[in-house]
């Protein structure tokens, strides 16, 4: 039995997701970060933490590659032109998204009061507003990012582009906006995000 540890507001959402999407059971753990529920499977404190077979594996992305590649869906093979792109993708998003956003909460409510800059989240909004744009162009025909088959960027980018909402970020790219629309219409993150 698999375990996830993190709440749904979190970056958690990805791997309750990716659960449902691949239809595993599994138990799930709404521990908060920094949480007494948490620090036995990750010194450091953050969440998700998946637990599989008594090991935890922490790291969004790597649990959902660990999980794609393991269940081969959601993912492309290893080795071939399509996982390159697909894992340039996933870099691309964390790289962009991930962390303009992490960075932006970090300023907001994460770091102490003392060490916050806010100012340094007009300059982020700029720069995710331009990832947009360079996104639009990598986006391929198709109702996901790589065409037909939804992958691992797909999630990551679904879960940013809420995330962006929440603290305020605009989607300035329709394409984006529809896309999320599509993203959040299936059932399996409609059951992810209800946890």
């Amino acid at each position: 039995m698999l375990t996830v540890i993190g709440t749904s507001q979190s970056r958690t959402l990805r791997v309750l997701w990716a659960l449902e999407e691949l239809g595993l059971p599994y138990t799930h753990v709404p521990a908060l970060p920094q949480s007494d529920g948490v620090a036995p499977f990750n010194p450091a404190g953050k969440v998700p933490v998946l637990i599989d077979d008594g090991t935890p594996i922490t790291d969004s992305t790597a649990i959902l590659t660990y999980l794609a590649d393991r269940h081969g869906q959601l993912t492309h093979p290893a080795g071939s032109l399509d996982r390159a792109r697909q894992d340039s993708l996933t870099q691309f998003l964390l790289d962009e998204f991930d962390a303009a956003l992490w960075l932006a909460a970090r300023h907001s409510f994460v770091l102490p009061q003392e060490m916050r800059m806010a100012g340094i989240k007009n300059t982020l909004r700029w720069e995710f507003q331009r990832s947009q744009k360079v996104l639009a162009h990598r986006m391929a025909d198709g109702p996901f990012l790589m065409g037909e088959a939804m992958t691992v960027p797909d999630i990551i980018l679904t879960h940013c582009l809420i995330w962006a909402l929440t603290a305020k970020f605009p989607i300035i790219e329709h394409r984006l906006s529809d896309y999320l629309d599509q993203m959040r219409a299936r059932p399996a993150f409609k059951r992810a995000a209800a946890r």
